[in-house]
């Protein structure tokens, strides 16, 4: 686990939700992913999530995920936490994926609302709490109305939170008053899933974040993370404002993995940007203001290939 001044994080405070790289045609690339995870070590990540949203969990098949959950632990789970995203909208089969998780090598699991089926906070929490009894290992609460379709209310946090195996949170609704009850309220470990919201995020007592723009800017980030952990607001705010054009260039224009992969391919961090349907890769418009905000980040595109730098 990673120590902080006064205790342990047991899903760490810089966590990447990594995409998944893919061969030329559509297959898993088990050797890309595992240079990506230990370049993300590396450069300052201590935990990673793997088949997540970001990794397009929705279109991998249960023995890929299985398989990648697996390389990744051997891969960097001596260095970093390995949080397998295991959440689905059929409860059965989170369970199934938690235990397949924890065979193989997983440290922590990443569970989502169930999406689309809109159940009731009753249903909610029936749907943690099986997961949460399927296996030992303990579970990050992924908390995203924009993809669920319903939130998860605060006095749901309040009896997941007292469940011995759900530990933390994943806040992606931007609710700042119902964030700062839970961090009144309960013991979780609060992580902003918003990578523009970390600093924010921290300021209240949050341990950290759950990244996608971790994935281009990780030293960053983890100098962002690490000053704020240690209270230098100054220095947090100076690399949050530097990040700002950056996290734009992730997450506003395309898909997270979409853009995420194509600028670690202008990095040659992986092999090429292939995506699965129904995600497409960008054509040049569609890319061009993503350059443009890197570009404003000061980053020089025509010596991409090399390790990311802020100003770089």
């Amino acid at each position: 686990m990673v120590e902080t001044p006064s205790r342990t994080l047991p899903f760490g405070s810089l966590v990447t939700a990594m995409v998944t790289p893919f061969t030329a045609d559509g297959s898993v690339d088990f050797d890309a992913t595992a240079a990506l995870a230990a370049r993300l070590v590396d450069d300052g990540c201590d935990g990673l999530v793997v088949s997540g949203t970001t990794g397009e969990t929705s279109t991998l098949e249960d023995s890929e995920k299985e398989d990648l959950y697996r390389v990744v632990a051997e891969t960097v789970g001596d260095r970093a936490r390995v949080i397998a995203g295991t959440g689905t909208n059929h409860t059965s089969h989170s369970v199934e994926m938690a235990r397949r998780a924890e065979r193989a090598g997983a440290h922590a699991q990443l569970v989502v609302t169930p999406y689309y089926n809109k159940p009731t906070q009753a249903g909610v929490l029936a749907h943690f709490s099986a997961v949460a009894e399927a296996s030992d290992l303990p579970i990050m609460v992924y908390d995203i109305p924009g993809r669920s379709a319903i939130p998860i209310t605060t006095e749901t946090m309040f009896r997941l939170a007292e469940h011995p195996r759900i530990l933390a949170l994943k806040d992606a609704k931007a609710d700042f008053a119902a964030v700062t009850r839970v961090l009144a309220g309960t013991d979780l470990d609060v992580y902003s899933g918003d990578d523009g919201l970390t600093l924010p995020w921290m300021a209240a007592g949050a341990v950290g974040v759950v990244s996608v723009s971790a994935h281009v800017a990780t030293a960053a980030f983890r100098r962002l993370v690490d000053a704020a952990a240690a209270g230098d607001f100054d220095e947090a705010r100076r690399i949050h404002f530097d990040l700002d054009p950056v996290i734009r260039a992730v997450m506003t224009h395309l898909p997270g993995a979409v853009s995420a992969k194509h600028i670690l391919h202008l990095q040659g961090a992986i092999p090429n940007a292939v995506v699965r349907l129904p995600l497409v890769e960008p054509d040049e418009g569609e890319l061009a203001p993503v350059l443009a905000d890197l570009a404003e980040a000061g980053w020089d595109l025509d010596a991409l290939g090399g390790r990311e730098g802020v100003r770089a």
